[in-house]
C-alpha cells in the first residue's frame, strides 16, 4: 500500500503544523515515540501527549492524557505510534473530536487504508509509513553525515 509525498507537500504540513497529539508516545528515552515527540517539542511544536498507561504524568512539560477526546483545544495533527491495527478507532475519535484536525501522520510502519479513506473525505491529509521527525530534519537541513540525528544527547559520549 506504499504511498508516495512530495517533498513541497510534507514541507507544507510540517510549515503549517503547530499543535500535536502524539498517540501512544512512551515516557522512556529510548523508545521512537519518545524521542520523535521530544525532537518536536525542540522545534517548537505543542506536544500533546497521549497515552492511557501513563495518564496524569508530566511529559515535556505537559500533562499527558488517556485519550485524544480528553485533549483541550484543536490540534493540527495527530501523529501516531500504534500497530495498523489500531489506527481506525483513534482516527474515528481524532474526527469527532478536532474541527481544525489538518493532518493524520501514521508514523514509519503504520498504514490503514481505511482510516486514510475517512480521513481524507473529511478533507484531513494523510501520511502514512513515515516519521514526521526525519522528514522535518530532511527537509529542513538537518540531516547529520551519519543520516540521523536523533535529538538525544548523552554526556556519556
Amino acid at each position: 500500500m506504499s504511498e508516495e509525498y512530495s517533498d513541497s507537500h510534507l514541507r507544507e504540513i510540517l510549515t503549517r503544523t503547530r499543535r500535536v497529539a502524539v498517540v501512544g508516545v512512551s515516557m522512556n528515552p529510548v523508545r521512537p515515540s519518545y524521542y520523535v515527540a521530544r525532537y518536536l517539542s525542540l522545534r517548537k511544536f505543542d506536544v500533546v501527549p497521549v497515552n492511557p498507561g501513563h495518564a496524569g504524568e508530566m511529559l515535556f512539560g505537559r500533562r499527558v492524557v488517556a485519550r485524544l477526546s480528553e485533549v483541550e483545544g484543536d490540534v493540527d495533527m495527530i501523529d501516531i505510534f500504534r500497530r495498523s491495527e489500531h489506527v481506525v478507532p483513534i482516527v474515528e475519535e481524532a474526527l469527532a473530536t478536532f474541527p481544525k484536525l489538518r493532518t493524520i501522520w501514521m508514523q514509519i510502519g503504520v498504514e490503514n487504508a481505511e482510516a486514510a479513506a475517512m480521513a481524507r473525505a473529511r478533507g484531513v491529509d494523510v501520511v502514512m509509513n513515515r516519521c514526521p521527525k526525519i522528514e522535518y530534519q530532511r527537509l529542513f537541513g538537518e540531516l547529520r553525515m551519519g543520516g540521523f540525528n536523533t535529538g538525544v544527547i548523552s554526556s556519556k559520549l
